[in-house]
């Protein structure tokens, strides 16, 4: 497999010094206004969202390999307060928060304004795309992997490399709790990664393909995480979808055992930081709480993983060399 220069750029400065790509997810919108204020969403400030993103980055960019941020709330905002590290990779979403249609028809959107060239522009290392995905809804997947395409190719453009991130979701009565959809989430994960890592993307971002709460057999999570692993064509990190800490712990392991080359951890870390009103006690609670969950997350990973070129066939992290008159034609 070939990597084209800046992509490999790109991923080396997601990674850690062992090529494990332990990050964390700060790019929530939607999400955490409702965290925020659940009876009226609509009602969190501008400056209450950025300030929440800041706070959050200050504690945990330390160890992180990387951190996924906004441009609407947290990607130039924690630039500019010098609270993203130079050494650390910039991962910036490229997505409008939500999606256009019913729950279920969910259509994702790319966020009006930006680009994967402003991202590059702006220094951003990669960009992510999160997309609401059913491999077994043909005509919606179509138009979502479309869409996945198209980015893909303005990546190729920009030579950026792109992370994509599918998330399932249940059209059958019950909802995500429901056994019914539990039954169903080990074949569209591992499905959905087949399909998506067939197109021109460089990391995929995966759901655990089980439901712990109906599935605890740590043999049979393993053999699933393994077929994940098989379908996915491309190195691939674990998303944390809103599980609890001790949960997405597990999750980590089996998954970095499985071959994942790490994590992108979100609410896992952070998510009773939203229900603290005092911001000095909540800066608190994410450099004693939320930190010290990430460093435990990326020594599991350390200990576990893969490391992300081992999958493009790279044992050390060392590529072919470039030819002698690469810059002519770049």
């Amino acid at each position: 497999m070939n990597i084209s220069i800046g992509k490999l750029r790109g991923l080396q400065q997601l990674a850690d010094s062992r090529g494990m790509m332990t990050m964390c997810a700060i790019d929530h919108r939607g999400a955490l206004r409702r965290a925020l204020n659940e009876k009226n969403p609509d009602a969190v400030s501008y400056q209450a969202m950025v300030d929440f993103k800041l706070d959050l980055c200050q504690a945990v960019a330390p160890f992180a390999s990387a951190i996924l941020l906004d441009p609407e709330y947290g990607a130039a905002q924690a630039v500019a307060a010098g609270l993203m590290p130079g050494s650390k990779g910039l991962l910036v979403s490229m997505e409008k928060s939500g999606y256009s249609g019913d729950s279920g028809v969910r259509i994702t959107e790319l966020l009006p304004g930006w680009s994967v060239k402003k991202a590059k522009k702006m220094g951003a290392s990669a960009v992510k795309l999160l997309i609401y995905f059913r491999p077994d809804l043909k005509d919606i997947a179509s138009k979502q992997l479309d869409l996945v395409a198209r980015l893909a190719d303005q990546c190729i453009e920009e030579d950026m490399a792109l992370l994509v991130e599918p998330v399932s979701y249940p059209v059958e009565k019950g909802g995500t709790s429901s056994k019914t959809f539990a039954e169903m989430k080990p074949d569209l994960v591992i499905e959905t990664a087949r399909q998506i890592t067939a197109l021109p993307v460089d990391v995929l971002k995966a759901e655990f393909p089980a439901d712990m709460r109906f599935e605890q057999d740590e043999g049979r999570l393993l053999r699933l995480c393994r077929e994940l692993d098989r379908a996915s064509r491309l190195p691939w990190v674990l998303l944390s979808a809103g599980v609890d800490f001790d949960s997405f712990k597990k999750q980590v392991e089996i998954s970095c055992k499985a071959g994942a080359c790490g994590f992108l951890a979100g609410r896992a870390l952070w998510q009773e930081g939203a229900r603290i009103r005092s911001r000095e006690e909540r800066l608190s609670f994410f450099k004693n709480t939320a930190a010290p969950r990430l460093k435990e997350l990326a020594e599991i990973a350390d200990s576990h993983g893969k490391p992300w070129y081992s999958r493009w066939g790279s044992e050390k992290g060392e590529f072919a060399p470039v030819p002698e008159d690469w810059h002519q034609s770049y």
